[in-house]
């Protein structure tokens, strides 16, 4: 019996990563315009926290880590400093933190994404890892919004419409 070796090549590249890790974002964005703007920052389930705070740590990362990882910075998770009192405010955040994604995602190397990096100075991890876990854990908290707007008798968008 003879054993092949194969070579894989990428399944996907960075403009898709970015395409799609975007189009979460955009369905993440609309899950926060489909709130009441007190239930926004009022309402949860169960002891979790309103949805206003769970953007909040998707706002203290993605364009944060990206940062970090494009000036290869051991800069600490914070979210001090982002704060919003209104829907409008979350909302402006949640673009700026776009336009600051797109800006940093771009400045980090295609053939750098396999480097490992110490972000925030806890998760040793290949940056693509890195990139992968900021859009899992945008999928979780979007998750409880979902969970939070049906227990208001609000429709959520639909999750395949990115």
């Amino acid at each position: 019996m003879t054993t092949a070796t194969i070579q894989q090549g990428n399944v996907i590249g960075k403009a898709q990563l970015l395409k799609h890790w975007q189009g979460h974002r955009n369905l993440t964005r609309r899950v926060i315009e489909a709130f009441p703007e007190k239930e926004l920052f009022d309402f949860s389930v169960g002891g979790m926290r309103p949805f206003s705070q769970l953007a909040i740590e998707l706002l203290s990362i993605g364009g944060p880590a990206l940062k970090a990882i494009a000036s290869r910075e051991n800069t600490p998770y914070s979210e001090e400093g982002i704060t919003a009192t209104t829907k409008q405010e979350l909302l402006a955040l949640w673009d700026t933190a776009t336009s600051t994604i797109n800006e940093y995602f771009s400045q980090i190397p295609e053939e750098d994404f396999s480097q490992t990096f110490n972000l925030f100075g806890q998760y040793e991890f290949p940056i693509y890892e890195n990139v992968l876990y900021f859009i899992d854990n945008e999928i979780h908290h979007r998750g409880q919004g979902y969970v939070y707007l049906r227990a208001l008798g609000i429709q959520p968008p639909f999750f395949w419409e990115r």
